[in-house]
């Protein structure tokens, strides 16, 4: 256990040296928000329109948080050194090595993260309350449990890149699978609530990792209740089960069709 901490710790160490490229990432972030406020205050334009339960200021309040999840966790260089480890056969001597491959991609990821993670909630917050005010019904003694799930789906979300890419092992390039899992945790999960939805779609998106990463935690945040906490929670455990088990079967896989073919 030490030495995964020690790897996150020193991951983290190292990005502190890197704090202009984060605010450079606020830039992208500023727009974005900028457009969807703009977006959301022409849909509301009429004054006291609730739309599928959300006023304008719960709907700006989701999408804020929700490209917080989205921005602050995104990360090239998970990605991008699984493949590069698969393609040069450099990740079969791994095994060799003092720690699993799994456990150190996923500690240098949320390394890599921690410090960029923090600075958009800090941002985020400030944004909110300079231009709707702060959250109506929001109490402070909901934070433990609402931190828990944001923690569960950031660790999804990091476990399901690596399951994309260790896709790499079996096809030239997993760029194009991340393309689509991005875009949907965007547009669905993070631009637009699922309760926007038809009701014969919402059942079906509960299932996919739109809700365990990024509507679970957000909705909790904009209106809690206990009882949205236990099904959230109980989703991102079997989500977490399920996807880290895939992960490892398909590593280990991976790893021997790679010694097979001579690394």
């Amino acid at each position: 256990m030490r030495k995964y901490l020690y790897i996150y710790k020193s991951t983290l160490i190292e990005n502190l040296s890197y704090i202009p490229n984060i605010l450079f990432g606020f830039i992208n972030f500023g727009v974005m928000m900028f457009i969807f406020l703009n977006l959301w205050q022409y849909m509301y334009s009429d004054g006291g329109q609730v739309i599928s339960g959300y006023t304008i200021e719960e709907m700006i309040w989701y999408v804020l948080i929700a490209e917080i999840l989205w921005f602050g966790t995104r990360n090239k260089n998970l990605t991008r050194q699984i493949s590069q480890d698969i393609k040069s056969g450099n990740i079969a001597y791994n095994i060799n090595k003092p720690y699993n491959y799994i456990f150190y991609i996923i500690c240098k990821h949320l390394g890599d993260i921690t410090i960029k993670f923090i600075a958009f909630i800090i941002v985020g917050a400030a944004i909110g309350n300079l231009f709707v005010g702060p959250i109506k019904g929001f109490s402070l003694t909901n934070l433990p449990f609402i931190a828990i799930t944001i923690l569960l789906g950031v660790l999804i979300n990091s476990i399901l890149r690596i399951l994309i890419s260790i896709i790499s092992f079996w096809i030239e390039d997993s760029t194009p699978f991340h393309w689509l899992y991005d875009k949907l945790i965007l547009v669905i999960g993070t631009i637009f609530p699922i309760d926007i939805f038809p009701e014969f779609i919402r059942p079906i998106l509960q299932f996919t990792p739109i809700f365990v990463v990024t509507y679970g935690p957000t909705k909790l945040i904009i209106d809690f209740s206990m009882q949205r906490f236990i099904e959230v929670v109980i989703a991102q455990i079997i989500y977490l089960i399920i996807s880290f088990s895939l992960t490892i079967i398909l590593y280990e896989r991976g790893v021997k069709k790679s010694n097979v073919n001579g690394g």
